[in-house]
């Protein structure tokens, strides 16, 4: 018997595509989400290494709420409440989910979705992911470790060992991405 290991999650060419499709979406919305509040909430709790910054960078909560924007039309199932759960887990700092949070209540459509036949019937992903960001306790900035964090969870529990594109992982990787860029551009220094 053949068992290898399982390769690290990376940032694939499906991840890739969706990347300019999800940042317009994650724009849009923040600009939106701007106007409406006029400020938003960030957590401090980060993993050592993780800056925390608060203008110009997608929030985890903000990259979830692209996805209902990309892929809201699509069912939530296992590797959507597994892939939610892990991105509350980090955008909050904490190690088991909130009650009455968005991966409690994705897991509860996933397992609700599990058992009916029909599409029409099924909770879909823009139902559970709509104001994302208002119903995580705390916000961060996404990062590459989140993202990664997210695609392997997704992985685990989708039966094809595949993540989908538009999906939760996708929309958080194209977050990072932009973020580490927006890093970049911050860093760099400015000619005059």
């Amino acid at each position: 018997m053949n068992q290898e290991q399982p390769m690290k999650p990376q940032l694939g060419e499906e991840v890739q595509d969706s990347l300019p499709h999800v940042a317009a979406h994650v724009q849009e919305h923040k600009d939106l989400n701007e106007e409406s509040q006029g400020g938003r909430k960030i957590s401090q709790q980060a993993s050592s290494g993780d800056q925390i910054l608060d203008q110009g960078h997608i929030t985890i909560g903000e990259a979830l709420e692209a996805t209902a924007l990309t892929a809201g039309r699509r069912p939530v199932d296992y590797s959507d409440a597994a892939a939610i759960q892990a991105a509350e887990v980090r955008a909050t700092g904490r190690t088991n989910i909130v009650p009455g949070g968005v991966a409690a209540a994705a897991q509860s459509a996933a397992t609700r979705n599990a058992r009916l036949t029909r599409d029409d019937e099924k909770t879909k992903l823009s139902e559970i992911l709509a104001e994302a960001t208002s119903k995580l306790p705390a916000d961060k900035p996404v990062t590459r470790r989140d993202a990664e964090g997210v695609i392997g969870a997704e992985l685990r529990n989708d039966p094809n060992l595949t993540t989908r594109p538009g999906g939760v992982a996708a929309s958080l990787a194209a977050a990072a991405r932009i973020n580490q860029i927006n890093n970049l551009n911050q860093n760099s220094p400015k000619k005059e």
